[in-house]
């Protein structure tokens, strides 16, 4: 309380979108590259956040932080991105409190990611609070939590067998072309850009094709041709981009551009094409498919294909939560014994006062007063009193915030303002 008004907390919210309710076009227009990530840094710093982090993937974009209200992380993401409030209203989630805690949990242990068990998530949300400490807006509570769920991830991954086969969207890729696409070993395929996804792809495809088939062009043609000596493959000029359609089978789109790169209007077609657009935003125009013989797949029908591996990974999600459970309530009873002990500490001190005014009484009235004996005992009676409140306000069943106010009203204690 200050000057009889309550202050307005800030409070832990969890706010974002997921490949569960935002299609691939939605994730795109609130996806947030390398620049718009500093800008909304530096905004929050400037606007007196806290502390937050924020998380950009192509299946999510996600803050987690401090503020008085949702909204306010929630215009962050809007004012630095291509979204609109209206277009979040309609697919985003927004968890408060012990919720958003969980959610983090879920999300950094690949519970919740498009392909269950993908701990890639995991290196995304340790470079974003690492980000975050360099702007200041990190504080302890964050700190410990991305640790805890860092921990539980590790745990997960070592205990339980949620990530054990291969599978992820690159090699539901592969499974698709080598399904889908007859003689493969002998068809062209044409690696545009050199995003990660489409790396692996192109990684396990050279794994079981012969190597002079695949073709790799990148707008930096530096990047490219690092890739290429790792993998062995052929790389052209940008400026041969279109030169180069014409001759693939199969075509594996994986370009960060924020618009699309490939249209029926560069396409000239003289065989059936196959077109595997692993970008988001999405980097392959739909009238590609207005063409006969093209046939388009985004990553979002990849993720739709269910394996043996996937079937196998949810036997273990059980395993993975219990450990989820232990690590989350080691959190919250550190989060909770934080937030009451500056009021046990205060009690304390207010009790050691009323033991030093009752012994100096008693010094006074009796001349063969024993200290030592005095001292011991009540020291003794102040630990006890004290272990009774703080096991109250350890009980999952108490309301913390009022058992606070209540234990600072009845002895009358002054804490620091929160």
């Amino acid at each position: 309380m200050e000057n009889g008004n309550i202050v307005k907390h800030n409070t832990f919210y969890a706010i974002g979108m997921s490949y569960k309710k935002a299609d691939a076009e939605t994730r795109g227009k609130f996806s947030l590259d390398a620049v718009a990530k500093e800008n909304l840094l530096n905004q929050a710093k400037r606007e007196g956040i806290e502390s937050l982090v924020v998380t950009s993937t192509c299946n999510r974009t996600e803050i987690y932080g401090f503020s008085q209200h949702p909204f306010q992380l929630i215009k962050l993401l809007c004012e630095n991105s291509q979204g609109t409030v209206e277009d979040f209203q309609k697919v985003a989630y927004v968890y408060k409190g012990k919720e958003a805690v969980s959610h983090m949990f879920r999300v950094g242990t690949g519970l919740d990611s498009q392909i269950l068990g993908d701990f890639e998530i995991i290196s995304q949300l340790k470079m974003a609070f690492a980000q975050s400490k360099e702007f200041g807006l990190d504080n302890n509570f964050l700190e410990r939590l991305v640790n805890s769920v860092i921990q539980a991830s590790k745990k997960i991954k070592t205990d339980t067998e949620i990530s054990s086969g291969a599978t992820s969207v690159s090699f539901a890729s592969v499974q698709y072309i080598f399904k889908n696409v007859e003689d493969i070993a002998n068809k062209n395929i044409l690696l545009f850009g050199t995003g990660k996804i489409g790396r692996n792809t192109c990684e396990n495809l050279v794994k079981h094709t012969k190597h002079e088939q695949i073709t790799l062009i990148n707008r930096t043609k530096d990047k490219a041709e690092k890739l290429a000596k790792k993998l062995n493959v052929i790389v052209k000029d940008y400026a041969d981009l279109q030169l180069e359609l014409q001759k693939a089978d199969v075509v594996v789109v994986a370009t960060g551009a924020q618009n699309p790169t490939i249209d029926k209007a560069i396409l000239n077609l003289k065989k059936p094409m196959l077109i595997l657009d692993l970008s988001i935003p999405k980097n392959v125009h739909e009238n590609v498919q207005d063409l006969e013989g093209v046939t388009l797949i985004h990553m979002d029908h990849l993720s739709q294909i269910t394996d043996e591996t996937l079937e196998n990974r949810k036997l273990h999600i059980p395993a993975a939560e219990a450990i989820i459970e232990e690590i989350k309530d080691e959190f919250l009873a550190w989060t909770k014994q934080r937030k009451f002990a500056p009021t046990i500490h205060a009690l304390k001190d207010k009790l050691n006062s009323i033991k030093e005014g009752e012994l100096k009484v008693q010094r006074k009235k009796n001349s063969n007063f024993d200290e030592e004996q005095a001292e011991i005992i009540s020291s003794r009676i102040i630990q006890k009193i004290t272990n009774h409140f703080a096991n109250h306000l350890k009980d999952d069943n108490t309301m913390v915030d009022e058992s606070i106010q209540w234990i600072e009203k009845i002895f009358q204690l002054e804490t620091a303002t929160k």
